[in-house]
């Protein structure tokens, strides 16, 4: 009876449902579906390094043009080495005022770097082993200025230093005007007789206009003329909104392929000449630990690279070109809809970007992602896999199936100084670049995804144990092959061809040692071939770092006798010791 009652109650124990796991609460509650203004955002940095002081805290690149401090996250443990030995990815977003979403995806990616700490051993193993800088705002003038102010989705992208955009010795004299006071941008037409338009209401949606051919204008009845954005002529000069607060480009002000305003718009006076771009410039410029580099923008879905033009394609040699290639090639599988792809070749030209000069000026390893691809909004592709435009029927669809007309505001008469009466209406501006609520936490956590495994291929250093041989004359062969484990070299090859950084440095040493002879290219079996240097054998250079996911032997002639050391000291990933005995 008694072996029964056992197997009954062993039966009962594997066949009872498993207890519930516990719910995990986070440190730091925050809901991700919502875009947060200036204030917003510091709030969540200064929570986030409160959260984790042992792993987190919070700096100041330095101000805007308006005066607003620039927060940087900076991510490392201390009790696992000094932060400038350690490999560092930057990681920067809102360099466009208006977009927005490139903030949050930087404080998401602290926020689970230091929520799963400790919990989940790959995010672990980062944060102890690498250094993460993270600059949410690079534009904090003009993400402001998008959340408080009356926007489009595409406005509010420039910082707010003055500009005279249409050179009448006045600056931003004639911005955008919210006729309604909705704090929206929207489009703008005037009813006129019919047949003297040259639009009409759609006869399958009284949101959508439809284009008329001028033979049909009349037959058709078209009686809408469309005026363009919402506003009015300010200043009297014929035009209207020509001259918005601001209108340059914080991409286009970086040293790489720099070009004045004349051949690329937004460049300003001189490389550096915003105050933003040369916070960020010092700042990496006094860190050269920096290996890899990852810039957020919005929007199209794309994992980008440069060059920004084709005449700098020589800047990215093939050795490059592959790491680039590897690590995109993940980021597809990971961000469905979003493309790998060459700045110049692939989007448009862009001379004195961001990535291109991280990549080009400092040898870093540097992507852009343009977050949110308007073809998630169905999950299929749309038309050429482009964004849907205001109008779009596709769009519209959307908007009514799962956001219940949320986005879109009713055509509506508004009084207008110069034409009377005209109708409003159209997209609000959080829609189009940015992802709707309930899809915000997913565009965010994939990217962030992509920014932990970017940061996981920076170089990795290793090596086993020296090998030691007689040599003739009663020396030693000494012999260590020193290896990187990742994809990002720990030189890589613009860095080498323009000699950028400092090459790393490999030494041998031991008390009452003299080494004879060093060098490279160690043959496995003739211990006598290899590459010697002519000068200091006991201190090699090697220019071209060790490569992805690749290995370099060197080898030295020693005499002596007693313990020692070889050293690999490199920018990118730190300092490698490996002991031996003669």
């Amino acid at each position: 009876m008694k072996r029964i009652l056992l197997a009954a109650a062993a039966l009962l124990a594997a066949t009872a449902p498993a207890a519930p796991q516990a719910v995990r609460v986070p440190r730091v509650p925050i809901a991700w579906d919502r875009f947060h203004d200036y204030d917003g955002i510091v709030a969540l940095c200064r929570q986030l390094a409160e959260s984790r002081p042992d792993l987190c805290r919070l700096e100041w690149l330095g101000e805007s043009f308006e005066g607003r401090p620039m927060p940087l996250l900076v991510v490392s443990n201390p009790a696992t080495g000094a932060e400038g030995l350690k490999a560092a990815m930057w990681v920067d977003g809102n360099v466009h005022g208006n977009e927005v979403q490139g903030a949050e995806a930087c404080v998401y990616l602290v926020w689970t770097l230091l929520e799963r700490h400790g919990e989940l051993p790959e995010i672990t193993q980062l944060v102890d082993q690498r250094v993460l800088y993270v600059c949410p705002m690079v534009n904090p003038d003009g993400r402001q200025a998008w959340f408080a102010e009356p926007h489009t989705a595409s406005s509010s992208r420039s910082g707010r230093a003055p500009v005279d955009d249409d050179r009448d010795g006045a600056f931003d004299e004639d911005p955008p005007n919210d006729l309604d006071g909705d704090g929206e941008l929207l489009s703008m037409r005037l009813r006129v007789p019919p047949g003297e338009g040259t639009h009409r209401v759609s006869p399958e949606d009284s949101r959508r206009m439809e284009s008329v051919p001028r033979e049909k204008r009349r037959e058709l009845g078209a009686d809408l003329v469309l005026l363009g954005q919402e506003g009015f002529d300010d200043d009297g000069d014929g035009r209207v909104n020509e001259d918005e607060p601001g209108e340059y480009d914080l991409n286009r002000n970086w040293p790489s392929g720099w070009q004045p305003e004349w051949i690329q718009f937004g460049a300003g006076a001189f490389p550096l000449s915003h105050p933003e771009p040369a916070n960020i410039a010092r700042f990496l410029l006094a860190h050269p630990n920096v290996a890899a580099v990852q810039s957020f923008h919005n929007s199209g879905g794309m994992i980008l690279r440069g060059p920004g033009t084709q005449s700098r394609e020589d800047l990215y040699p093939r050795e490059d070109r592959d790491v680039y290639d590897a690590i995109a090639r993940d980021g597809e599988a990971m961000l469905p809809f979003y493309k790998s792809m060459v700045i110049w070749k692939d989007l448009y030209e862009v001379h004195g970007g961001f990535v291109n000069w991280c990549a080009e000026g400092l040898g870093v390893v540097s992507f852009t992602n343009e977050l949110w691809s308007g073809s998630q909004y169905f999950a299929e592709q749309g038309e050429g896999g482009l964004e849907f435009a205001d109008g779009n029927e596709r769009r519209l669809k959307f908007d009514d199936l799962l956001l219940f007309g949320e986005t879109w505001v009713d055509w509506h008469p508004v009084a207008h100084p110069k034409w009377g009466t005209v109708e409003l209406g159209g997209f609000r501006k959080m829609t189009g670049r940015v992802p709707p609520p309930f899809m915000i936490q997913e565009m965010l956590h994939r990217n962030a995804a992509f920014c932990v495994f970017h940061a996981s291929q920076m170089p990795r250093l290793a090596a086993d144990a020296p090998d030691v041989e007689p040599a003739p004359g009663g020396a030693h062969y000494v012999t260590v092959e020193l290896r990187n484990e990742r994809w990002i070299p720990t030189r890589t090859a613009v860095s080498a061809a323009q000699r950028i950084g400092t090459p790393d440095l490999v030494t041998l040493e031991g008390e009452g040692l003299t080494v004879l002879a060093g060098g490279t290219d160690a043959d496995r079996v003739d211990l006598a071939d290899f590459d010697p240097v002519e000068h200091e054998p006991a201190r090699l250079r090697l220019e071209r770092g060790l490569p992805g996911h690749g290995s370099v032997r060197l080898r030295w002639l020693v005499r002596g006798s007693g313990p020692f050391t070889v050293t690999l000291r490199t920018e990118k990933a730190g300092t490698l010791v490996v002991h031996g005995t003669l």
